[in-house]
């Protein structure tokens, strides 16, 4: 069968792999900023696939990405081959009717055909196979090569740190490895932590004349995300800065956090009679933080500066039970108890003052739909980085700050004390309001509209 193809016996595909054109689309996706999963059901492929795709690869592609030229049949082409060859077309008409010369369709049916059962016999599957089966190239690595590479780039960013005397310093204790980014909120191994960078540059500054004693600091990623290339133990990411146990692809890391922030919420949309005050109804929120992962809720009625504080205890659990994987934040301020909080607070009030709120970015207020739903409450978010377009409850916050300094924890008050608080801010005469407190002014508006509305009773 060799004397028959041309080419040494291959072993089984078993079943057919996935082509070359899908694998490009899902690392195109991955370009875009989508996710493995997302990525990967866009190109017709299961989630598990895409993630598997992705892990192989450390987070880049492995293949050219660029369309592949006409030069080579593609898989469109294979199948008309194993189309026209059922009909016994001969090799030059097929060779016409796909714009091809004949000596590449003969050459195409007797290398790449399927060889079980001791005949040739054609299939666009295997045909394909066969062909980027041969196509690869493979390359012994610089690093697996070259021992005395290895072992200095291993050293700068594995190496243990010494003191001034030389001494050796081995820092803190971490567990082992898992093959995940770095953990959060505890002690890293330390370790000289060279970038690729920096170690690409420094040899050629310490091996001037050995040309052999080079590599680019991609290469030395490469080695350490890629799974298969042998060359650099994959435990030692844990010693880059960022320590991901994968690189994320640039567009992912362009994309900004909030995620639940969408066009049609942001400060812009706002209806105009918030911004001039002279309706009211429209509040300001946020959180003041304390230690211990503890908060206060705050909300201010931008026309009247009436303020309202959000009791945020932490929820059963916390600092006891171990946190659930996406399982609500315990410590109180998460998007869940935010949203009950100020549920629970603002549906007291008449339906004129409670016509929208604005919020800044934070995930506390990732559940503003579901607020929406359950208050009618109207949310909007500001722009990042401005907080003057809450000007009110910054203004607010900080007058809070008298009562709850930074640093304190602010879980140790119950919610008649910070009633207390709130009730001693809305009784402070204001100059903005011709010095008259924010209660007798949210009073004068609540008559007015109980007024009108007698007024049109009949």
């Amino acid at each position: 069968m060799t004397t028959r193809t041309g080419r040494p016996a291959m072993r089984s595909p078993g079943r057919p792999p996935i082509h070359r054109d899908v694998e490009r689309a899902f690392w195109r996706k991955i370009a875009e900023g989508l996710t493995s999963e997302d990525a990967a059901l866009a190109c017709g492929v299961s989630g598990p696939v895409g993630s598997r795709w992705f892990r192989e690869g450390g987070g880049m592609p492995l293949i050219e990405l660029s369309p592949p030229s006409g030069r080579y049949l593609s898989f469109t082409e294979r199948e008309e081959i194993a189309l026209l060859k059922a009909q016994h077309r001969g090799v030059r008409e097929i060779a016409r009717c796909l714009g091809r010369s004949p000596s590449t369709i003969s050459r195409e049916l007797r290398r790449n055909a399927a060889t079980r059962g001791g005949r040739l016999d054609y299939r666009a599957s295997i045909a394909q196979w066969k062909a980027e089966l041969m196509a690869r190239r493979p390359k012994t690595p610089k690093l697996v090569a070259n021992a005395q590479l290895r072992e200095y780039v291993q050293a700068r960013l594995a190496g243990r740190l010494q003191g001034p005397a030389g001494r050796p310093v081995a820092g803190p204790r971490t567990s082992a490895w898992k093959g995940r980014n770095k953990p959060r909120r505890q002690d890293r191994r330390w370790a000289l932590s060279w970038s690729p960078e920096q170690i690409s540059n420094r040899l050629k500054v310490d091996f001037p004349d050995d040309e052999s004693m080079r590599i680019s600091h991609e290469a030395i990623y490469q080695a350490l995300f890629i799974q298969g290339r042998g060359a650099l133990k994959r435990e030692l990411v844990a010693c880059l800065r960022t320590g991901r146990a994968l690189r994320v692809p640039r567009a992912r890391s362009r994309r900004k956090a909030g995620g639940h922030v969408t066009p049609d919420v942001v400060i812009s949309q706002r209806p105009a009679e918030a911004e001039d005050r002279a309706v009211p109804g429209h509040w300001e929120g946020d959180l003041i933080i304390g230690t211990n992962r503890s908060a206060i809720g705050t909300l201010v009625e931008r026309t009247t500066r009436f303020t309202v504080l959000l009791h945020l205890p932490p929820m059963e659990g916390y600092g006891v039970a171990e946190r659930l994987k996406n399982g609500p934040a315990l410590a109180g301020r998460g998007a869940e108890a935010v949203r009950d909080a100020i549920a629970k607070t603002i549906t007291t009030l008449p339906g004129q003052l409670r016509r929208s709120l604005t919020w800044d970015r934070g995930k506390e207020l990732a559940q503003h739909v579901q607020l929406r739903i359950d208050t009618g409450v109207q949310v909007y978010f500001a722009d990042p980085h401005s907080p003057w377009q809450r000007g009110t409850n910054e203004n607010t916050n900080g007058l809070l700050r008298q009562y709850f300094p930074k640093g304190t924890d602010l879980s140790r008050w119950d919610a008649e004390q910070l009633a207390a608080v709130a009730l001693t801010l809305n009784t402070r005469p204001r100059k903005t309001l011709g010095w008259k407190t924010p209660a007798e002014a949210l009073d004068d508006h609540l008559n007015s509209l109980l007024n009108s509305s007698v007024a049109t009773t009949p």
